[in-house]
């Protein structure tokens, strides 16, 4: 299957990196390489560009995308939390940008094999490395009611997550859950049925939070973050795209947070913690996509770009 995969905000992510024609750049979810190729388009021989993806068929279909930009391009196996050390293998400490596009790419939401969709009957899987060894097939039939409410209800946000575990753990125990349609059943028995005729298909919400869950998407946003902005040159600029409200609070605490770090209680006068602002969010709000966009590519839907950029 060819890794198709169409780039969210693109012009805008482009044009919030301000790039420099003999920068460094980072692109920490490479995917197919759509944001990469028109960043690597704008360098010149002395620019350097990095791309990270912990998915082996997105770094092969990306190597073929930006084969005709030679040296400049280097291309590493690894999860983007992991950055700041791939780098430094290579001699590079610093970068003047920095782009996270956090979406599962549609090659892997259309791609059956991979198990991250609701829509193809397929083995329960959604790992985003193929290395790693926890599937949503472990988690599904593994952990305990408690902790699939948890999940459910914290990373879907699902009304019904306490109904949903209840469901899985009894169905589970008469045989293991393995596929896509078997766990739709299940989700599907556990929410009313006027409940199930609005809002989307009613196993989105518990498909976000197993794949979440299986791939640590959170834990790794909020331990990347603070080496992200170690890493930019002043004036360079860290764009992140998000796709739902979970990572989006995270980032926008985060540059918040950055913005004013001072840490004094409020009572007093001065500053006396010597903590100083890393920096700024450009523009203060989210860029969201235009009617255009959103016309000719619906996963766009939920998309969010926030921009810090550092003193």
């Amino acid at each position: 299957m060819e890794f198709k995969h169409t780039s969210v905000l693109l012009n805008e992510t482009i044009d919030a990196l301000q790039i420099k024609p003999g920068g460094v750049y980072l692109d920490g979810t490479l995917g197919g390489g759509g944001h990469a190729y028109e960043v690597c388009k704008r360098l010149n021989g002395e620019g350097r560009f990095f791309g990270i993806d912990q998915d082996a068929d997105a770094i092969d279909a990306a190597g073929k995308r930006l084969e005709e930009f030679g040296d400049k391009v280097t291309l590493i196996r690894n999860n983007y939390c992991n950055a700041k050390e791939a780098l430094k293998a290579y001699g590079v400490d610093k970068v003047d940008g920095i782009l996270l596009d956090l979406g599962v790419s549609s090659y892997q939401l259309d791609n059956v094999q991979r198990g991250f969709s609701y829509k193809y009957d397929t083995a329960l899987d959604m790992r985003m490395d193929q290395r790693q060894k926890l599937t949503a097939r472990d988690i599904v039939n593994n952990y305990d009611e408690m902790e699939l409410y948890r999940i459910i209800r914290d990373y879907g946000e699902d009304q019904f997550a306490k109904n949903i575990a209840k469901h899985i753990v009894q169905t589970r125990q008469e045989k293991p859950i393995e596929t896509t349609f078997e766990l739709n059943e299940i989700i599907k028995a556990a929410i009313p049925a006027k409940m199930r005729a609005v809002g989307g298909h009613p196993s989105k919400r518990t498909f976000q939070a197993i794949r979440i869950e299986c791939n640590q998407e959170l834990e790794v946003l909020q331990n990347a973050l603070e080496d992200m902005l170690g890493l930019l040159n002043p004036m360079g600029r860290l764009c992140i795209i998000t796709f739902h409200s979970l990572e989006d609070r995270i980032v926008k605490n985060f540059y918040r947070e950055m913005e004013n770090p001072c840490k004094c209680p409020a009572e007093f006068p001065i500053c006396v913690c010597g903590k100083i602002p890393y920096g700024k969010a450009v523009p203060r709000k989210a860029i969201l996509p235009s009617e255009e966009e959103l016309e000719q590519n619906t996963r766009a839907k939920s998309a969010k770009l926030r921009v810090f950029e550092r003193i």
